[in-house]
């Protein structure tokens, strides 16, 4: 079968032959790689040998390695630079690869000799991580149901085929709905407010649409945010809102209640199956809060600290309306308005004084140079290697000793093919083979304006945190120093995993990290002092009202996974259902024919499920960790080492709680959070 994914690839670092790579490829090369898989599996199964940690556990690490890497080049590109055919053959893949999985995981004979090799594991002399190697290993194939019998088995591979589909039919769906609209302006009038640049970017959107003597707006981000928060048109803010927040909900082709229905009930039929009261309980097994009563205690404690400060603060805001003659009921398009009003008045401050400074290309330098300072990795890009969008960037990454570690790519521009947000990816992870490390390839995802004739790309205050943020998951896959690639980088519980990435928002508040980067884009000035400090000032303006908006997301994700299987299939509607989940958290009047659930991809489409709290969670450790870098010096080498080796390299090798501990001494504590926040 001539096929470029069954070959080993021949390219620089055997990246991806992204350029060579047909859409016809994709099924035979994938079909082709599950045979493979199969083999290597059946192989294990058959051996004559007494089962033994090299011979099972090892080998079944080891199989399917090209299935793996075929379908994180499908996956990845689904998201990231994907058309009607990619979806077709995705949808058609997805649901294979989900009957494979639990073709294996369900496999009595070979969970057998797993088995034996877990009943041995004190016996075995194993090193801590093969330890947790075996256990995860063994868990896995208990939590997928091996121990299952006759038609509970059988029903079990049903719902994870099915699921798979679904989640794949969600999100494609809310990528088209976020792609179908678009705001004509073609009054100049209708355009008071909003700055040149996101006026340049509006008028060549336009033109790519055949449009020349108009405006265009998106519900991309880098064009719905900045309308949200200039246009002085208020009835084009409430098209643009209701626009945005009916997105698959409509009643439609492309509505996602059914789906979401059909998800909750089909995850919460499959806790059962396993004997968890719910998909929570399942989930948070595995994670550091262990259970949906932590993750609920976790909340509300929150909420109580946060909720009266929140309602002041939109108070703050109504008063301020009042004060400029405006007499309006305050609605949910007219937040982010009047709260930039009122940021720039309150700390002379706006995205519009602040953007000259972070133009895009400044800022990636400077999230290199703190890696560099920080971890001793530098970056050179190569225009020769594989990518596979002429946007995207590739890099080298060095260590001190100019050996190559990763490499590193690099997305940051909306496009139609493209889903929205920003996120971090791999295609290939880091681990060991024959005592040689085989180094990582790691991507990130993003969605910044990009630049027009006029202007470069220019990245607001919060743009430049998000790449902080993406880069910090890229720095754990492209740092990992794993024996096994199942425990490698991003491997880790999932209330863990966003420490690495929302610590290094830390660094973009401070000056002696700032002055490697932040320079007007014009003059080549140094961001002045005084604006830090204002950045800083206002870091926590409105703080409790973003507090408040992630809980409200944590408690419906909690919500919908706290059903058990009988309370699921009693839910018959969306809207009213996160109407109720909603309630204890709204400071809006409720808008009608909008909903989150339906366009929640982190839950319904994503890794999230019954784990949304995690960001809150993760905020709680990298606020308690980044103290000891404010205590020691933010590029203190001695506190980065710690935290390169017991957080960065160590992935999922040890429980995390192990590993904070030996970074910071003992467990993390709030404290250092509500105050961050400004909450005490």
């Amino acid at each position: 079968m001539s096929n470029v994914l069954l070959s080993d690839f021949q390219t620089k670092y055997e990246l991806p032959p992204f350029t060579k790579i047909k859409i016809d490829d994709y099924k035979d090369g994938i079909e082709g790689a599950l045979e493979e898989a199969r083999n290597e599996v059946q192989q294990i199964i058959e051996s004559k040998d007494e089962p033994g940690f090299s011979n099972v556990i090892e080998a079944l690490e080891e199989s399917g390695a090209k299935l793996q890497r075929n379908a994180s080049i499908l996956f990845n590109l689904n998201s990231a630079e994907t058309s009607d055919e990619l979806q077709k053959i995705t949808q058609e893949i997805s649901p294979k690869l989900s009957e494979f999985n639990s073709e294996v995981k369900q496999n009595e004979d070979l969970f057998r000799k797993v088995k034996a090799v877990y009943n041995q594991r004190d016996t075995l002399g194993l090193s801590t991580e093969q330890k947790k190697l075996l256990q995860e290993t063994y868990l896995d194939f208990v939590r997928r149901g091996v121990e299952l019998e006759g038609d509970k088995k059988e029903r079990f591979k049903e719902i994870t085929i099915e699921l798979s589909k679904l989640s794949l039919s969600f999100s494609e769906n809310l990528l088209a709905e976020t792609n179908d609209f678009e705001l004509v302006i073609e009054d100049e009038s209708d355009l008071s407010g909003l700055p040149a640049d996101v006026l340049d970017r509006a008028r060549e959107l336009a033109r790519k649409n055949g449009r020349e003597d108009a405006w265009v707006f998106s519900l991309q981000a880098p064009s719905y945010i900045p309308f949200m928060e200039y246009a002085d048109n208020r009835e084009l803010r409430e098209k643009m809102y209701r626009a945005f927040m009916c997105k698959c909900f409509k009643g439609n082709g492309r509505d996602n209640q059914e789906l979401v229905l059909k998800i909750i009930q089909l995850k919460a039929e499959l806790a059962s199956l396993l004997g968890y009261p719910t998909f929570g309980h399942y989930v948070l097994e595995q994670r550091m809060a262990e259970s949906p009563d932590t993750v609920l205690a976790f909340l509300n404690d929150l909420l109580e600290k946060s909720l009266p400060k929140a309602k002041e603060e939109v108070e703050e805001i109504k008063e301020f309306v009042k004060s400029r003659g405006v007499d309006i009921e305050l609605q949910r398009w007219d937040w982010a308005y009047y709260s930039e009003k009122l940021r720039k008045e309150k700390y002379e401050l706006d995205d519009e004084l602040v953007k000259p400074y972070f133009k895009l290309e400044n800022v990636i330098s400077g999230a290199f140079e703190t890696a560099e300072r920080l971890f001793g990795i530098s970056f050179k890009e190569n225009t020769e290697l594989e990518v596979y969008h002429k946007d995207v960037k590739a890099y080298e990454v060095y260590d001190e000793s100019g050996k190559v570690v990763s490499v590193f790519l690099a997305d940051f521009f909306p496009r139609d093919g493209k889903r929205a947000g920003a996120w971090m990816t791999s295609y290939r992870d880091e681990k060991y083979k024959d005592d040689k490390r085989v180094i990582p390839h790691v991507s990130i995802v993003c969605n910044f304006t990009p630049s027009s004739s006029n202007h470069p790309s220019l990245l607001k205050f919060d743009e430049v945190k998000t790449l902080f943020h993406e880069f910090g998951h890229a720095l754990h896959g492209m740092l990992a120093d794993t024996r096994y690639q199942s425990l490698s980088g991003t491997s880790v519980y999932w209330d863990f995993v966003e420490l690495p990435s929302q610590i290094m928002e830390n660094w973009c508040y401070e000056k002696e990290c700032l002055d490697l980067f932040a320079k007007h884009y014009k003059t080549g000035e140094l961001i002045p002092a005084d604006l830090v400090e204002r950045i800083k000032k206002s870091s926590t303006y409105h703080e409790a009202y973003a507090t408040v908006r992630q809980i409200s997301f944590g408690l419906l994700d909690m919500a919908w996974h706290s059903l058990s299987f009988e309370e699921a299939k009693s839910v018959s509607d969306v809207g009213t259902f996160e109407n109720e989940s909603f309630a204890p958290t709204e400071l809006f009047p409720r808008v009608e024919d909008t909903n989150m659930s339906v366009q929640f991809g982190h839950i319904f489409a994503g890794g999230y499920a019954a784990g949304y709290y995690s960001y809150k969670w993760a905020e709680v450790l990298d606020a308690d960790a980044f103290s000891v870098f404010k205590e020691n010096g933010i590029f203190d080498p001695a506190t980065a080492s710690l935290f390169k080796e017991n957080i960065l390299s160590k992935g999922g090798t040890e429980h995390p709680m192990v590993l904070y501990k030996r970074f910071r001494g003992h467990e993390p504590k709030p404290d250092a959070l509500l105050k961050r926040a400004g909450l005490v």
